[in-house]
């Protein structure tokens, strides 16, 4: 029979154990961070009804789809995670409590052109909090604070997040009689950190906008400053519309508690350029930055909207959520050396290796190890000694405990530690307690090292 070539298709990540080991702890330090503040774990299907998935999607999204037919059926991968949450919620509305707060950490398939850092299969990890008619601007200020406390647990200080609102740009353009290129103007406004001042003025003034109005417009989103000098200058425009009115007193909002949530004035920003293109955004909207690597663009963008299931119930459901490209941030990370190599990769904490026919002690070696909290692994092949510890090698437990006649008679266990040779004989119980404060600063280490 002919044999198939294994081969992984492109635009598919697919990681070493070890590299999975630091996936894993990403998306554990996740979860902790956002089951801080009363998000609740949700996980949708990842194949939904095509009319159910596609019923707010055109143009590029609708060309991007995986879609397929299963008898009649036809079927679609999902693209994101909102779509079935707002599913979700429609469907179950009688049942759930609101403000209804989820996480969802979960792939999602887009069949677009594989390149460098840009994939087809990915996670993404979002959170969403769902109003039932409303949504407090309380809401949209804890944001900034999970994102916040999100990137430091995974290691970083040197982050800035930067909030906008859309009716503050909305109703700056109002007052310059530009309503109806507000979508256009900020589609280009939004592509500023990539193409520039220049050409972003010039991209205005071929879309039909006056010189004046430009000069204005470049004007109000270089306003400049500390958080409080950003808010005094925008406060000049208060009073000549309500849409601007509206999103001023909402940013100030946001500003003012962003203390008591615990967030640094320096990992924070106000930034009129952020206008995150999707009209789907209808007010707060949020983008973040690696300080040191504003190469990778944003790692961490959302915003709130006003009408999370309107093509599924008649019910008015607003909402405010972020999320997280997962996958390309880990590989961006992992490929600039950033992920720290502090982590404990191996799929264990120690392996035993007995050296006697009688496997007794060693499997209950491994049971005690394992009644402390050790991760370990019985390694029970008839192999000889080098072997043994070349395989110890390969998957990298941080220690080894070895059981042979001698170990036995004693009552006690040699164990290794795999990084300096250091060799001790010691009771079970003593050598789970040495390996637990051995491994105790690795368990916490930093997943992320700035540098």
């Amino acid at each position: 029979m002919e044999k198939v070539k294994p081969r992984t298709l492109s635009g598919f990540m697919e990681l070493s154990p070890d590299k999975q080991a630091k996936m894993e702890r990403f998306q554990e330090i996740l979860r902790n961070t956002y089951s801080l503040y009363g998000f609740t774990a949700l996980d949708t299907p990842i194949i939904e009804a095509s009319e159910v998935l596609l019923a707010k999607a055109g143009g590029e999204t609708e060309n991007q789809i995986y879609r397929f037919t299963k008898g009649d059926t036809d079927l679609a991968l999902r693209f994101d995670l909102t779509v079935p949450l707002a599913k979700y919620v429609a469907a179950n509305y009688g049942n759930l409590a609101f403000p209804f707060r989820r996480y969802q950490i979960g792939k999602v398939y887009r069949g677009e052109r594989a390149q460098r850092g840009r994939f087809r299969e990915f996670y993404q990890a979002d959170i969403d909090i769902i109003g039932d008619g409303s949504l407090g601007i309380l809401n949209e200020a804890e944001i900034p604070a999970v994102i916040y406390r999100t990137f430091s647990s995974l290691g970083l200080s040197r982050f800035k997040i930067r909030v906008n609102n859309r009716k503050v740009l909305n109703g700056f353009f109002a007052i310059l009689g530009l309503d109806d290129k507000a979508s256009e103007i900020m589609h280009i406004i939004d592509k500023l950190d990539k193409i520039g001042f220049d050409k972003c003025r010039s991209l205005l003034t071929d879309g039909g906008i006056s010189e004046k109005d430009v000069s204005e417009i470049m004007s109000f989103i270089s306003i400049s400053g500390t958080v409080s000098e950003k808010l005094s200058a925008l406060s000049k425009y208060s009073g000549k519309n309500d849409v601007f009115d509206t999103g001023y007193s909402e940013l100030a909002s946001i500003a003012r508690y962003l203390p008591e949530f615990g967030v640094p004035k320096e990992n924070f920003e106000l930034d009129l350029t952020i206008a995150r293109g999707l009209d789907y955004y209808t007010g707060t909207v949020y983008e973040t930055t690696l300080t040191d690597h504003p190469e990778i663009g944003s790692v961490c963008s959302g915003g709130r909207y006003d009408d999370l299931a309107c093509y599924y119930t008649d019910k008015k459901l607003p909402g405010v959520g972020i999320s997280i490209g997962l996958t390309r941030l880990f590989y961006v990370l992992d490929e600039q050396g950033l992920l720290s190599d502090e982590i404990i990769t191996a799929p264990c904490d120690a392996l035993i290796i007995p050296m006697t026919e009688n496997l007794s002690e060693a499997v209950k070696t491994a049971t005690l190890f394992r009644s402390f909290g050790i991760r370990c692994q019985l390694y029970g092949e008839e192999k000889k000694f080098k072997a043994k510890m070349s395989y110890a090698d390969k998957i990298g437990a941080p220690f080894t405990v070895f059981i042979g006649e001698e170990e036995i008679a004693l009552g006690q266990v040699k164990i290794k530690d795999m990084l300096t040779g250091e060799q001790s004989l010691l009771s079970a119980q003593d050598a789970a307690t040495l390996i637990n404060e051995n491994l105790k600063s690795r368990r916490g280490a930093s997943l992320i090292k700035e540098g």
